[in-house]
């Protein structure tokens, strides 16, 4: 959509036409909404004063990109948004050039800008990164990491930082706001550099020292010190609702070249009344009625999560050395019932995974039970500091990783897919899978009594209810559910398990049922003995098959010289999964149970 030829009034037509319709849409179909809905008049500017083709448009998670989409050219496909083969909900290069590149995790933009600038300057081209970061990602240490050599660089890059949640710097009001503009505007950049090079060739030292203590005073009445103390220029705070102010700010900006932080007050779910503000419920939504609000409710049994919440709650009060942390992700994770009642030893970091879990390393050496509640996708932004920090001192940390598998509609960049591949060969590791709600509390407890670090895995939604009795856990012990007439094993991991039970109700044969419980370590007696029985295995796991829990089978296989065993597995192929609707994807990876029960005849 071409806009730089539109009026200042039409562009705040415009505005509330796309409001419009991410509201729609939204309401319909479910998606992010009160942060991208914040993001409008942002969006606008960047595309009125950059050439989204050219410039690389770089947005911190993503989350807040449906304004930038409806505007390159997705107006009518924007129904689709999050659908099984529709638009992604993230930017994603291979729907439009204009989507520089895939995200969905935070603060990686600002390193992405850095690498970016860095090409442009070696290629000699005349083209400028732009960043859309929220405040909430500027609590994520790669982000400091990325200013600090972009301050020592000096190569033009322009951040918007859109504070939506709190003040990084108090405004101080139109003096300020004046003051800042005035000290990035081009007649004091030019006139400050002039005087700089007259002091330097021709003042002696002490001039030098008084003119930079000067500047620095004249620093320290605009909200922007610490930035500017990293070397980056700062303008605001500016209304990011004001359409005019906006665009002359980033056209400043952008004639700076150099690099430049555009501070961007927003309200999140402006423009639909009832989302505007701080309102959690109202940052990733399902179907909702436009008129009051009301979200639409479906009928679901309770979900893993809330078990995990419960069963944690009552571990808590029962042992007092039990302490969590969580990754800002309180309530997705359940731990905010913990917060709420155990404030003193349940804490939310923020984006700081790597730090979450290096400083819950550090209460399991001094005598606390850390349990560490972070989404499997997110859990690899910690990856080393689960080898140095916790595995390597065999610390009795325990990873709670909430939505293992497949999560639907967030798609790639949030399938939970790879935890058993990347936890498995570490020592002093030990994994397990809770198969249904009460395997889950009685892995929680079970995990309490471990002396060395453990990760146990459960879906997003809600396990299917089994009707076999749950028996408590026993370190590295698989457990036979049914005993079958024919020559084939089913071995389920996890929710894999009720997959399996499925997949063995569908089939003619009357087929033995193993859940393994843990894939590390593994019950090596159990699967040699049932060699001896059956020659066909069939492996039924949410994960990766790559090191997974088929790979984990096959080893033991090897190890034991065990060759009559045919394995075959129904676990993720080498590809990365697709948004959608769970039930859809797992359709387009033939993982039905009536697609299985095919492939198994």
């Amino acid at each position: 959509m071409e806009i730089k030829d539109k009026s200042l009034e039409e562009l705040k037509e415009l505005s509330c036409e796309i409001r419009e319709r991410i509201i729609d849409v939204v309401s319909r179909k479910g998606g992010h909404f009160s942060s991208t809905l914040g993001a409008v008049e942002l969006t606008l500017g960047m595309h009125y004063v950059f050439d989204a083709y050219s410039d690389p448009f770089i947005f911190d998670v993503s989350h807040q990109c449906y304004p930038h989409k409806l505007l390159t050219g997705r107006w009518e496909e924007f129904e689709t948004i999050r659908q099984f083969g529709g638009l992604s909900g993230f930017t994603k290069p291979n729907e439009s050039v204009a989507d520089y590149f895939v995200a969905g995790h935070s603060s990686t933009s600002i390193s992405l800008a850095v690498g970016a600038a860095k090409s442009i300057k070696l290629k000699n081209e005349n083209r400028i990164p732009v960043v859309m970061i929220g405040d909430g990602s500027m609590t994520a240490g790669m982000v400091y990491e990325a200013l600090n050599e972009l301050g020592d660089l000096k190569l033009p890059v322009v951040i918007i930082l859109n504070d939506n949640e709190m003040s990084i710097a108090k405004p101080i009001g139109a003096i300020s706001k004046y003051l800042s503009k005035l000290l990035a505007g081009k007649y004091y950049q030019g006139f400050k550099s002039k005087v700089d090079k007259f002091i330097r060739n021709n003042m002696p030292e002490g001039t030098t020292y008084i003119a930079k203590r000067m500047e620095e005073a004249m620093k320290l009445i605009t909200p922007g010190i610490l930035f500017e103390e990293m070397g980056l220029d700062y303008i605001g705070p500016i209304d990011g609702h004001d359409l005019e102010e906006v665009i002359e700010t980033l056209e400043i900006a952008k004639a700076m070249q150099k690099p430049v932080i555009v501070h961007a007050h927003t309200i999140k779910g402006k423009g639909y009344k009832i989302a505007e503000g701080q309102h959690e419920e109202w940052h990733g939504v399902g179907p909702f009625n436009i008129e009051d609000g009301e979200f639409v409710k479906k009928i679901a049994p309770k979900s893993a999560t809330a078990v995990f919440a419960d069963a944690l709650v009552e571990l808590a009060t029962k042992y007092e050395n039990v302490v969590g942390v969580t990754a800002a992700m309180p309530s997705g994770t359940g731990i905010n019932k913990l917060m709420d009642k155990f404030p003193e030893r349940f804490w939310d970091v923020a984006i700081a995974e790597q730090h979450a879990i290096t400083s819950m390393a550090a209460m399991a050496k001094e005598g606390f039970k850390p349990y560490i509640t972070i989404y499997s996708t997110f859990l690899q932004r910690g990856f080393d500091q689960i080898i140095h920090d916790v595995c390597l001192m065999n610390l009795p940390v325990v990873f709670a990783m909430d939505r293992a598998g497949i999560v639907g509609n967030d798609g790639e960049t949030h399938q939970g897919a790879f935890d058993i591949s990347y936890l498995r060969f570490i020592p002093n590791m030990v994994l397990f899978a809770p198969r249904d709600n009460k395997t889950l509390e009685l892995g929680l407890e079970f995990a309490y009594g471990l002396q060395s670090p453990c990760a146990i895995r459960y879906p997003r939604g809600n396990f299917k209810e089994l009707s076999n009795l749950s028996t408590q856990f026993e370190l590295g012990k698989a457990e036979i559910l049914k005993e079958g007439k024919s020559n084939k094993l089913f071995i389920g991991y996890g929710a894999g398990v009720s997959r399996a039970i499925e997949t063995e109700a569908l089939h003619e044969e009357d087929i033995s049922i193993l859940d393994l419980r843990f894939v590390k370590p593994i019950d090596k007696n159990s699967l040699i003995e049932l060699s001896k029985k059956y020659d066909d295995w069939y492996v039924f796991s949410d994960s990766q098959k790559q090191g997974g829990v088929s790979s984990a089978i096959l080893e033991v296989l090897n190890d034991e010289k065990i060759h009559n065993v045919q394995l075959t597995s129904f676990e993720y192929e080498d590809s990365f999964i697709e948004h959608g609707d769970t039930k859809q994807v797992e359709e387009s990876l033939g993982l039905l149970p009536s697609q299985l029960v095919k492939k198994i005849k």
